[in-house]
């Protein structure tokens, strides 16, 4: 149950690959993140103030946005077999809770999280997996997603450089002892405070990264739309009945 939630829990912010990676993190023993050189007093509160500047605009960003639409492009590096896996797809989102993930390449899969409820589709395997999950007790880096988590008190946040980018990387690193991910980078369009690509970093350094294209938000999407078409001949799994769970 762990590793669906696991699972769960980072499909949310960006979805996972079928492979998992469940290896125990080395605590980090009170390691700060590394703050930008500073070269005077005033131009260092100039870059701080716009710091807090531009992440208090994602999270009004995110806070007004009552739904969004895009496609995406997922690039999942396991760090253990340096192998890369390229997926393609769409996801829909609807406040309060309702998020989609359809992918289309290379593998038919999708993922839809309804309240504290994750129903997983995979037309390959014939499966239709149903699970539960508490939101609230997601990051974050999740919830900022719904108008609720704030990134400033869950997050060190910092500037992190990214050459040839045409956006501004955050570095977001949890306050506390996070086992499901290490950190967080967010590519932050400057003008609009949208985040265009996200990176995940695992527990044992693997990287999962999505790119948004295509973005459209309030559109006034409907309830339909988060209903799974799901074929004949596909096995219903209930992993809420499971012991346990």
């Amino acid at each position: 149950m762990k590793r669906f939630f696991g699972l769960c829990f980072l499909l949310a912010l960006a979805p996972l690959p079928t492979l998992a990676q469940e290896k125990a993190r080395e605590k980090a023993a009170g390691k700060a993140p590394e703050k930008a050189p500073e070269k005077a007093p005033g131009k260092a509160q100039e870059k701080k103030e716009t710091l807090t500047q531009l992440v208090d605009r994602v999270q009004a960003f995110y806070e007004k946005t009552q739904d969004f639409s895009a496609q995406f492009e997922q690039r999942y590096h396991y760090k253990m077999f340096d192998r890369t896996q390229v997926s393609q797809g769409r996801v829909i989102f609807k406040k309060p809770a309702l998020m989609r993930w359809d992918y289309e390449k290379p593998t038919q899969r999708s993922f839809l999280i309804s309240d504290n409820q994750v129903l997983a589709l995979d037309i390959a395997a014939l499966t239709l997996t149903k699970t539960s999950i508490d939101t609230d007790k997601l990051s974050a880096a999740v919830t900022f997603l719904w108008g609720k988590g704030k990134l400033k008190e869950e997050f060190h946040i910092a500037y992190a450089q990214c050459k040839g980018c045409e956006e501004v990387r955050l570095e977001l690193t949890p306050k506390k002892e996070e086992p499901r991910f290490q950190k967080l980078f967010l590519d932050v369009d400057a003008k609009t405070a949208q985040v265009k690509q996200s990176t995940v970093v695992d527990p044992d350094g693997s990287e999962n990264r999505i790119r948004f294209l295509n973005w459209k938000e309030n559109q006034n999407l409907k309830q339909e739309a988060f209903k799974l078409s799901v074929p004949e001949g596909i096995q219903f799994l209930d992993m809420t009945k499971m012991p346990g769970t």
